[in-house]
């Protein structure tokens, strides 16, 4: 039996696109079964798979991982060659570190920008919390970039975990124009031209369900 990755809805789970996106542009076989936050199952389906209740998890045989970041270091432990992380050591340290900064922080980018991939591209005004968010993950960006990304596009050359787990942040960052420097704008150009993302955006697209708190021009819903 191969993976099987369970997802939520595709326009708002930011937390679903990050292993989803690290395993389609890994190569990695897996199987997805996307289960809609409306489906009046959701949390008995996804309780039955993890005691949390949330996607996405990872379904490996009897193996169950949860959380997205857990779920790419058993990635990157299953699939070595992949190099979900970099071979060099102080740069590994590097990324894991920024990969658990996104993991663990932003909330204030989080709250006030969420992930709406349908959503036209259109600015929303920061509060002061949002915005030093956007600040320091624009120098994460530019210095991983600076001093690490010698050999390709992405946060330390090569597509890795920390790239998976910043994906979401370049959705809000391009839906709601926020204003960052070249070298993070290079970055999101980088990770937007992914076929992987281009799959996953048409997909979003394409979904009919509205998850009312994720709308941020609610009543109104607005799509791309």
């Amino acid at each position: 039996m191969g993976l099987r990755l369970v997802i939520g809805n595709k326009n708002y789970s930011s937390w679903s696109f990050r292993p989803w996106l690290a395993m389609k542009v890994a190569g990695m076989p897996f199987e997805e079964t996307l289960i809609p936050f409306a489906a009046p199952d959701f949390k008995a389906r996804v309780t039955a798979l993890n005691g949390a209740g949330k996607v996405p998890v990872l379904v490996d045989g009897d193996t169950r991982v949860w959380e997205s970041l857990a779920i790419l270091e058993y990635l990157a432990e299953k699939f070595p060659a992949a190099g979900l992380w970099p071979g060099h050591p102080p740069a590994r340290a590097h990324a894991r570190a920024t990969a658990a900064e996104m993991h663990a922080g932003f909330l204030g980018l989080r709250r006030q920008l969420p992930m709406n991939v349908r959503r036209p591209v259109k600015p929303r005004a920061l509060g002061d919390d949002a915005a030093g968010d956007v600040a320091r993950i624009d120098a994460i960006w530019s210095e991983c970039r600076g001093r690490f990304g010698a050999k390709g596009p992405f946060l330390y050359g090569p597509f890795g975990a920390a790239d998976a787990m910043y994906a979401p942040v370049v959705w809000r960052f391009h839906t709601y124009a926020v204003e960052v420097s070249a070298a993070a704008r290079d970055y999101m150009r980088a990770l937007m031209a992914l076929p992987a993302w281009s799959e996953w955006r048409e997909a979003a697209r394409r979904e009919p369900w509205v998850v009312p708190h994720d709308e941020v021009d609610w009543p109104e819903v607005l799509r791309d």
